[in-house]
Order: C-alpha cells, then structure tokens, then sequence
C-alpha cells in the first residue's frame, strides 16, 4: 500500500465487524512500539493487547460507553480488538539521571514539557497507520475523569507505575458504518496557511 493510502485510512471507524482479528497481524502492529520516538530513548511506552472478551465487556462497562444515550450504535464493546496505550513516566527520569543525561550541574533535566505524553501520542499514531497497512480500521478513546481512569485501569491491569493515555479500538470495518458526524462534514478543513508558517 502506498504511504498516501495508508494515510488515507487513519481516521475514527466506531463500527466494526465481529471478525477476529490475526495474533501475527496484531503482532505486526504492536510492533511499532519499537519505532515510536521516547526522550532520550528512555522506551517508556506500555501496551496491552486485549482480545478477551470479559475484559473488553469490563472496558466498555468502565467507559460506560456515553454515547449510547445520544442513540448511537455500541462501539467500544462491539470492537473485537482493544490495545491500552500507557505510558512509564520514570523511564523517563530514570533514563535523564544517567551521566550521558545529567545537566553540567549533575541534575536531571528540567521538563517544561510532559514528553511521556507528546512520545505516547506519537505511538499511538503509528499504532493507527500500522493498521491502516494491515487493512484495519481504528478508533480511539480515552477517560473522561478519575473514576473512569480508575475503572479503566483495574480492567486493563497496568502496573500502578503506567499511566493511561487512552485504548485504541481495533477490527475489520462494518459495512455500512455510518461516516463522519454532521459536526464533522459540516467543518471544512483549515487552508494549509493557518496551520503551517515558514521561515526562510
């Protein structure tokens, strides 16, 4: 598949078809775990992979799925794939105390920037495109407070060390799926001017 086309298909699919997905197709994509940027390579991305469906239900009843009341379809308990995107923040601070690391005054470095979070991002989008090259669809969720967190947290089972960025919904399209929202069509993509400045 071309690049243009992989791009192509990342975007938000909340309808999937109950086929189970391939442990050696989801092996291809959890793989891009190793590609993902990390500070300093400090390899501070977790993931779990959960195809269970017990586990799934858990999730989807810890979300509590909001959008059911709006009279939307099910989608984070129709989804046959979840990956939890998680994050170590003391990889990080373990990796910025070594020597290589150490400021001149021998302290770790000032973070203005939480970039365990930009890196877990960045996986995450690497996560979509993967799966857009193994014919798959994606979505993305994450918690809205601390009690969902909470909820999340003890059904995905991360250590109490991993912070959770979000779940990724993972299967085959449905036919049929319903498209992108009104609210969605109805905005117009920003011109290329409003987003991108140059400096020459």
């Amino acid at each position: 598949m071309e690049f243009r086309d992989v791009l192509r298909g990342r975007r938000m699919v909340r309808s999937y078809r109950p086929d189970p997905v391939d442990d050696e197709v989801l092996l291809r994509i959890v793989r891009m775990v190793h590609r993902a940027p990390s500070g300093g390579f400090s390899q501070g991305h977790r993931l779990v992979v959960i195809t269970a469906p017990e586990v799934r239900k858990r999730i989807a009843e810890a979300s509590e799925e909001p959008y059911l009341e709006a009279g939307f379809p099910p989608w984070i308990s129709q989804a046959p794939v979840h990956i939890a995107v998680g994050v170590r923040e003391e990889s990080y601070h373990e990796r910025y105390r070594q020597p290589d690391k150490l400021e001149a005054d021998g302290t770790e470095t000032i973070w203005p920037v939480p970039y365990w979070w930009f890196d877990s991002g960045a996986l995450l989008t690497l996560l979509q495109l993967a799966a857009a090259d193994e014919g798959l669809s994606t979505g993305f969720f994450g918690p809205d407070d601390s009690d969902e967190i909470a909820a999340l947290r003890a059904a995905i089972g991360f250590p109490d060390d991993v912070g959770l960025s979000g779940v990724l919904t993972l299967g085959y399209e449905a036919a049929g799926a319903p498209g992108p929202s009104k609210s969605s069509l109805s905005r117009q993509r920003l011109p290329l001017d409003a987003l991108v400045q140059w400096t020459r």
